[in-house]
């Protein structure tokens, strides 16, 4: 199995087992699914949706699994709360220079996770760029399975998500192309050439210095 169709099935696996772990069949309701009727002395009454709306997961924006372990997405909110509980999460690493919201810090809260935020600014022209430091030490993070899992996002989950997963993909050995064809797909029709470079000219040393005793199996 090549390395992009690796990324794609070990996706469908994460949000599979989610809904597989947590619903019967009796229970699971797809999203789009009609409410089901019920007689009633001989008319048809909708049943109470709220109960079926309850067992709906919905994940964040350009969610998948990075690794076993590790997750990325873009921001989450309030109707993704339900789906981020059944990952089991232990941390938030959060990749945005503003506060992270109240009601998502709450969530935090509420779940018991550690959060880690680092404030990246993203790789726009002319000036700004992306920290090389700043981001090193959020992949250490994300390379510590002390931390696992871990929900790993910036706004969109495309720019300096897409950046930290690239390091991670260099650090596995992957190749360029298929660093960068992981990175497109998420981006989609937003493509950054500096990001690129920026995954590119990244100083592997860097994040070479990982903990050897709490490293996940796959790096």
């Amino acid at each position: 199995m090549g390395e992009d169709q690796l990324v794609v099935a070990t996706t469908s696996i994460a949000v599979a087992a989610v809904t597989a772990s947590t619903q019967t069949d009796d229970e699971a309701v797809a999203v789009g699914d009609e409410v089901p009727e019920v007689e009633t002395s001989g008319r048809k009454e909708e049943v109470d949706t709220s109960l079926y709306l309850s067992q709906i997961y919905v994940p964040p924006l350009n969610f998948a699994m990075v690794a076993p372990g590790v997750y990325r997405s873009g921001y989450p909110n309030k109707k993704n709360f339900p789906f981020l509980r059944k990952l089991g999460l232990k941390s938030i690493l959060l990749l945005v220079p503003e506060p992270y919201l109240q009601v998502n810090l709450d969530f935090v809260a509420e779940s018991g996770l550690d959060l880690f935020h680092y404030k990246l600014t993203g790789n726009k022209e002319p000036f700004l760029q992306i920290p090389e430091d700043m981001l090193a030490d959020a992949t250490l993070r994300a390379l510590d399975r002390r931390n696992h899992p871990m929900l790993m996002h910036c706004n969109k989950g495309k720019h300096r998500t897409g950046c930290l997963v690239g390091c991670i993909r260099r650090l596995q050995r992957w190749s360029m192309t298929s660093i960068f064809d992981e990175y497109r797909r998420f981006a989609g029709t937003k493509v950054r050439v500096l990001d690129e470079q920026f995954i590119d000219l990244f100083e592997m040393s860097r994040i070479e210095n990982f903990d050897p005793l709490h490293k996940p199996r796959w790096i």
